[in-house]
């Protein structure tokens, strides 16, 4: 969340930037931040004075026993002016949890430096690779998956739903080799450790990431149990030093996870929802890094950097797209978003998003580090990228390589991991 001290130092400053997401009822959630914060200031020092005016009255009455002289009108005092002060406790108590729930949805500061606007406001910042031209019509990936045997999206309908795919035989096998494949890349050449997290967690643990309260609709929850299957392994790799202090000398802390992802939303119905464009179930290589605050920009371009040396290593041709501040997420401070060309559906497919948080996440986590020994504890920064994630990246390798005669290319790098140069038709 932001710092509530940032907000009373400049609130024009919190609030013009806030303005920039495009929101505004973020504007009116900020003047409320600011009165809640006032009245719950102005209780603390009533509080404090009371306390203060309570403990002199009490050195009196120690002093009239003392000497002996009748000390019944200050004892009288006192006994009225526990309650009031045992009122004031409880109304700095809940006036703190109202601020603290509605800081929790006032999202971050969008950094200075993105665009300003929308969708259409962002920007491509480079592109890979070239797109390719064929002699055929290109195919989508879902009719190439169906003719291959290697996708099933009828049946994995049936079991669960729209949405729920299923890999079957060959595609199975893909999947397993793009895991094997990235893992290796980030925990062999870019230095990461791995990490394999439950894929259960808390609400304090969502909380900690951003994502509750404001996205609770979106998630696939056990309520009985209060746990949360999780959107994305972000959660439980930043969590994984909540409330902790580090010491500087272990910054950074990279880590990354292959887990299965849930979220409920997928976008409209129509074209874009076809195949594996959106699902409530899809797999992915997450990347977390918890760092000092002045590594942090560098920091996310060598993040952006790692996820992009996937895409290159699988010959997917790509783009960085900067988010403006309106597209950029609800936690994050400035976001790259990379975007994989798929011949068959003639787009550019999302396959991955690298931000960075500043000290957001870890303001709500409670994750610090000790600048120096014996030094006041600060905040990490966090960031996190796709490293990547599959979905649209397989619809992409189905739509790339294919051949006219059916059969479609695994790319080099890959062909170790999967055993085989091409998949065929069954």
């Amino acid at each position: 969340m932001i710092d509530v001290r940032l907000l009373r130092q400049d609130p024009a400053g919190v609030r013009a930037s806030l303005m920039r997401r495009g929101d505004p009822a973020v504007g009116e959630a900020v003047d409320s931040a600011l009165e809640l914060d006032r009245r719950w200031r102005s209780v603390v020092t009533e509080g404090e004075a009371l306390r203060a005016e309570r403990n002199a009255q009490t050195e009196e009455v120690a002093r009239k026993k003392r000497a002996r002289e009748p000390a019944d009108e200050l004892l009288q005092g006192l006994k009225a002016s526990a309650e009031r002060a045992k009122a004031l406790d409880a109304e700095a108590r809940a006036l703190d949890e109202a601020l603290r729930d509605l800081l929790s949805r006032i999202p971050n500061l969008p950094h200075a430096a993105i665009p300003t606007g929308t969708v259409d406001a962002n920007r491509v910042l480079r592109t890979w690779g070239e797109q390719l031209s064929f002699a055929f019509t290109p195919r989508p990936h879902w009719e190439l998956g169906e003719s291959l045997g290697i996708l099933d999206l009828a049946r994995g309908s049936k079991i669960a739903g729209s949405g729920f795919p299923v890999f079957t035989g060959a595609g199975a096998r893909l999947v397993r080799a793009l895991a094997n494949f990235m893992l290796d890349l980030h925990t062999t050449e870019h230095g990461y450790l791995e990490i394999a997290p439950p894929y259960l967690v808390s609400r304090a643990t969502l909380t900690g990431t951003g994502q509750l309260p404001k996205l609770e609709e979106d998630m696939y929850a056990s309520p009985k149990d209060d746990l949360f299957l999780i959107p994305t392994a972000e959660v439980p790799l930043t969590n994984l030093h909540r409330d902790e202090i580090l010491e500087a000398d272990s910054l950074p802390l990279a880590f990354v996870a292959f887990t299965p992802c849930f979220r409920r939303e997928a976008g409209a119905a129509g074209k874009d929802t076809r195949g594996l464009l959106r699902v409530h179930q899809f797999d992915k290589v997450e990347l977390v890094r918890l760092v000092r605050p002045e590594a942090s920009e560098a920091d996310h371009e060598l993040l952006t950097g790692h996820a992009e040396a996937v895409l290159r290593r699988l010959e997917l041709p790509y783009r960085v797209v900067e988010l403006a501040s309106g597209d950029t997420g609800f936690s994050a401070a400035r976001t790259y978003d990379l975007e994989v060309w798929a011949a068959g559906v003639g787009t550019w497919l999302e396959c991955s998003s690298a931000s960075t948080f500043t000290d957001f996440q870890a303001r709500r986590a409670n994750i610090r580090f000790r600048p120096a020994p014996g030094a006041k504890p600060e905040f990490v920064h966090t960031l996190n990228a796709s490293g990547v994630a599959f979905a649209r990246t397989i619809a992409a390798l189905l739509e790339n390589n294919q051949s006219a005669d059916g059969t479609v290319g695994i790319p080099a790098a890959l062909r170790p991991y999967f055993g085989a140069d091409r998949l065929r038709p069954r």
